[in-house]
């Protein structure tokens, strides 16, 4: 049995129920770690080639391509706008976020290292902030936003490629359900 992205065919991801019942702040942190974890478990059990596969040619969207837009999407969000952080996109220096959609020559070993790397950075960064209404700055669009904001951006962000990651493993191995 070939080794998957994740580490060996048997692991699993455990994707923390949202409680229902809590403060905004930990409700807004639990929705997000849910939906971070269904991209994961989307992923999971599949080899290299089954994560670049392209369901829909000539769209680039993979399920690996996925990961790497997320983890772009994290270091934006959170490093970047934030936390004020001069860090260059993970996949390019010019800026081009359409370049964590090549995924010809790209690893998952290498995608989920990076992903799982700015979620960490994305959870030290909310904890440490004092509260929902700290400011960060969206350089794209000139605009100041709060962490309240990015939480529920990234929700969205998150579900959104859920959807699309649905049909993707869908359409790699037959595999549906969350």
């Amino acid at each position: 049995m070939a080794d998957t992205a994740l580490g060996s065919p048997a692991m699993t991801t455990e994707r923390p129920a949202p409680p229902l019942i809590a403060d905004e702040r930990e409700m807004l942190r639990a929705f997000l770690d849910f939906h971070r974890a269904t991209l994961a478990m989307k992923c999971e059990g599949l080899t290299d080639d089954e994560l670049r596969r392209r369901s829909s040619p000539p769209s680039a969207l993979s399920l690996l391509a996925l990961v790497r837009h997320m983890a772009e999407v994290e270091r934006a969000w959170f490093r970047r706008a934030i936390n004020r952080e001069d860090v260059p996109l993970v996949w390019s220096d010019s800026g081009d976020f359409q370049q964590a959609y090549d995924v010809s020559s790209a690893s998952a070993a290498e995608a989920f290292e990076a992903w799982r790397r700015e979620v960490e950075h994305a959870r030290r960064i909310e904890r440490e902030a004092e509260s929902l209404d700290v400011l960060g700055h969206q350089a794209r669009w000139g605009e100041d936003v709060s962490l309240r904001f990015v939480m529920l951006h990234m929700i969205h962000e998150y579900a959104r490629h859920n959807g699309h990651a649905d049909f993707l493993r869908e359409a790699t191995d037959g595999t549906v359900g969350a």
